[in-house]
């Protein structure tokens, strides 16, 4: 692992170069020009295998000699790996550029699942989110968010035959939507046959309820589990919590995510978070029900990831329980999101924060967390 990640580490000394991962078979066709048809393809599987092109030893020296004067295989490089107490791995990222992302994994009963990125920061500006506290840096590059993917299933031991990552979800820093283009071309990356192939049936995609791009999604025919960050029963107390709430309202955004399903037949997921003394009461659970009642969808209560910078606070475990009991009794489709990333500031943007403004040995000290 230490002599790939130094050869991936001298290529950000390098000028930029267009990175392969961003492409498609027929694409990478092009690239390669006037060679045999099946060599694009077993590029491609190179490629999703995690493979640098001096790897790649099924091809021709000279044609790995070409690849690598003008392209990249990888776009990104692991920084640091830190384990919590239940298993799960927060992924630090290094790019290119020598910008960080993050990422977590997740171990569960029906598979593995992997947290990613979609772009360096945020421009959401959601006040319960660490993603957004510096602004948005760019998006990422389709082949960026997949190279997550790929980084994290060939460290975990596994291939595009037995794969260790099984699950996506685009929850990590950035709002998916924000950067359409890329993020419609990662999904039909991740699920094109000869690749990592991921069912778009296991990728989740979350948005702050970009109203006009859920519409484009649902028309575009992807259709990844859509998931969107409510938050709140109304107006009033969205609009304190999250900006884009003035641009799209919540019955807007309700309203697109019924055309979502309309369109898809895909259940949407609505994210809730419980912040004590906002939006934890049993009015605003009453007014919840109310609000999402008439098509197939499900309520995802969160206890809040707390950031300490944003001075909120989680509502307590009595109080959920509550809340969820009150959805129950209105028939409302509803659990509470199980946390297993608290221990290694699982919350978008919390560790790259931190890395940036500590010395990351102090944070694995704590004792809370550790390197890998």
């Amino acid at each position: 692992m230490e002599n790939k990640q130094n050869e991936i580490n001298e290529l950000q000394t390098e000028a930029p170069k267009q990175c392969l991962l961003s492409m498609s078979t027929e694409e990478i066709a092009e690239v390669l020009g006037d060679v045999p048809s099946y060599l694009a393809g077993q590029v491609f599987q190179f490629l999703h295998n995690g493979k640098l092109f001096d790897e790649m030893t099924s091809i021709s020296k000279q044609l790995r000699e070409k690849l690598n004067e003008k392209y990249i295989a990888q776009p990104l490089s692991v920084e640091k790996v830190f384990e919590g107490k239940g298993g799960a791995k927060k992924y630090l990222f290094r790019l290119i550029d020598n910008e960080l992302i993050e990422g977590v994994y997740m171990l569960h009963d029906y598979g593995n699942t992997l947290c990613v990125s979609t772009q360096v920061g945020c421009r959401m500006g959601c006040v319960f989110c660490a993603s957004g506290m510096n602004g948005l840096k760019r998006n990422l590059t389709a082949g960026e968010i997949l190279g997550q993917v790929i980084a994290v299933n060939t460290l975990e031991g596994g291939n595009i035959k037995d794969r260790k990552v099984t699950n996506v979800v685009l929850m990590g820093s950035g709002e998916p939507l924000d950067n359409f283009d890329n993020t419609m071309k990662f999904l039909t990356l991740a699920n094109q046959k000869g690749g990592i192939c991921i069912s778009e049936r296991n990728i989740s995609l979350s948005t702050s309820g970009l109203c006009d791009k859920i519409i484009l999604l649902a028309d575009s025919g992807h259709t990844p589990t859509l998931t969107i960050s409510l938050h709140a029963p109304n107006d009033e107390i969205r609009d304190t919590m999250m900006p884009v709430n003035k641009k799209y309202s919540i019955h807007k955004v309700v309203d697109s995510a019924r055309y979502y399903f309309k369109k898809t037949g895909r259940r949407v997921i609505f994210e809730y978070t419980l912040i004590s003394g906002s939006n934890d009461t049993m009015e605003c659970a009453d007014e919840l029900s109310k609000l999402v009642r008439g098509f197939p969808c499900h309520v995802n209560l969160i206890r809040l990831n707390q950031v300490k910078e944003l001075g909120l606070k989680g509502t307590s475990s009595e109080n959920s329980k509550a809340f969820l009991e009150r959805l129950e009794q209105n028939n409302t489709s509803a659990t509470i999101r199980k946390s297993l990333g608290n221990d290694i500031e699982g919350a978008c943007g919390q560790l790259r924060r931190r890395y940036l403004n500590e010395d990351i040995e102090k944070i694995a000290k704590e004792g809370i967390i550790k390197s890998i």
